[in-house]
């Protein structure tokens, strides 16, 4: 375990195992320990390189509110300060799967590998109207949140819920001494409100990035929970198609993929 300054935030960083390196993201409001059933899987052969976005986890709060090709930059600094040579996979879920897309069209010389698990998809994203608005707005909801003590009374317990709802194989199997450290803290709360009201901005940017730069040779795989159901499953599959992707399907995972089936997440990635 180690910090990281990139951005002048404090980035909680794990990296394990030998050999190339993969870089694994996950989704809005969760946290590097969310990878847990995986790194094992993926150490004999790789790198794994495990960091909590800011506001998420154990990192320092953001600085800047969130974008698409900052988070890609954020990514690559990560790599820089860690001496990582050679080119990496790296493994977006959810929200995170915008920012791994943005890395490999940004940084095509520095990607062997993509893989989007249940990545969020907007088809058709336009830049938000009024943006600075919605960030005050969003900066205020946190701090009238926080200013009547939430994190500490429902952050864990919200967190679990969640968890159990976005899975098809039981609960939150993360310690919960572990989850009242990240999710009792206004800083975590903050973090998940301020990505979450720049959604939309990051997702029509990632477009753009779409529009004008091409992926890298490298292999891209889609990789689906089947829980989400078949509407889900078939904008998933047009993902694919639009990244000229491998499509594949965890039938019993739900949203937590890499918490419902390890395996799957495992074997997307390109062998070592």
């Amino acid at each position: 375990m180690a910090f990281l300054k990139v951005g002048g935030v404090a980035h909680h960083v794990m990296v394990e195992g030998a050999g190339p390196s993969v870089v694994l993201s996950a989704g809005l409001g969760m946290s590097w320990f969310d990878w847990d059933p995986v790194v094992p899987l993926l150490t004999p052969d790789h790198t794994v390189v495990r960091f909590d976005r800011p506001g998420h986890g154990l990192s320092g709060p953001a600085v800047v509110p969130p974008t698409a090709a900052g988070e890609a930059h954020r990514i690559a600094g990560l790599l820089d300060a860690l001496g990582a040579a050679g080119p990496v996979t790296v493994v977006g879920h959810s929200i995170a799967g915008f920012h791994a897309e943005a890395f490999a069209r940004l940084y095509p010389a520095r990607t062997a590998g993509l893989v989007l698990v249940d990545s969020s998809i907007e088809e058709a994203a336009r830049p938000p109207a009024a943006p600075g608005l919605r960030l005050a707005f969003a900066r205020a909801v946190g701090a009238a949140l926080c200013g009547t003590g939430v994190p500490a009374a429902l952050g864990p317990a919200v967190r679990r819920a969640a968890v159990r709802a976005s899975r098809t194989g039981g609960g939150d199997p993360a310690p919960r001494a572990l989850v009242r450290r990240c999710y009792g803290t206004s800083r975590v709360l903050r973090g998940m409100i301020l990505e979450n009201a720049r959604y939309g901005a990051v997702a029509a940017e990632l477009l753009s990035l779409r529009r004008r730069l091409s992926l890298p040779a490298a292999p891209v795989t889609v990789l689906a929970g089947g829980a989400g159901g078949e509407a889900w499953i078939h904008r998933q599959r047009g993902l694919a198609a639009t990244l000229g992707a491998t499509f594949q399907l965890a039938e019993a995972a739900g949203h937590l993929v890499m918490l419902d089936d390890p395996g799957a997440v495992a074997r997307a990635v390109p062998p070592g």
